[in-house]
């Protein structure tokens, strides 16, 4: 049983990392960060000035509280792990190739959260909800790939990252 599991993990792994996804995150990234404009310089003062925006009001979250909860959800012992050991193997080089990739990502970023504002849905009582499930379901048409993404997502945090953590 546990070769067979073994074999099912292996084909997994050797059709995921590949060097065409990396290739392809960033060759989205620089098709986003051309056609938004240089997202990320174009709106990087507007960045600060909603970030120390204070909230409507007592109950509401300022958007430097939402700002670090955000951050706190995306970066985690992996991020660190990962910048540490490729600082030490690659040295100052690889610092420079982070920028540049994190520069590509920002674009990327950018239209990912436009597109969950955008196609985003309301409940009765007046709250949202949505994500990307829901915008590739309304943008390519497709209930099922939507389904394939949030049950991906599912076993991503439940089993996944579990692993990584033991």
């Amino acid at each position: 049983m546990l070769d067979q599991i073994n074999v099912v993990v292996k084909a997994l792994v050797d059709g995921i990392y590949t060097p065409w996804i990396p290739l392809l995150l960033i060759g989205a990234g620089l098709y986003f960060t051309l056609r938004t404009g240089f997202i990320q310089i174009r709106c990087l003062f507007e960045s600060f000035r909603v970030i120390l925006e204070k909230p409507k009001n007592a109950k509401g979250v300022s958007s430097f509280g939402a700002l670090m909860v955000s951050t706190a959800a995306r970066v985690g012992t992996g991020n660190i792990i990962g910048v540490s050991q490729a600082l030490c193997v690659g040295g100052m080089g690889a610092l420079f190739w982070m920028w540049i990739i994190a520069f590509c990502g920002g674009a990327s970023a950018y239209v990912e959260s436009t597109l969950a504002q955008i196609y985003k849905r309301r409940n009765p009582d007046g709250t949202f909800y949505g994500g990307p499930s829901y915008y590739i379901e309304a943008v390519l048409k497709s209930r099922w790939l939507g389904l394939i993404f949030a049950c991906t997502v599912i076993l991503t945090y439940t089993v996944g990252y579990n692993m990584l953590g033991a």
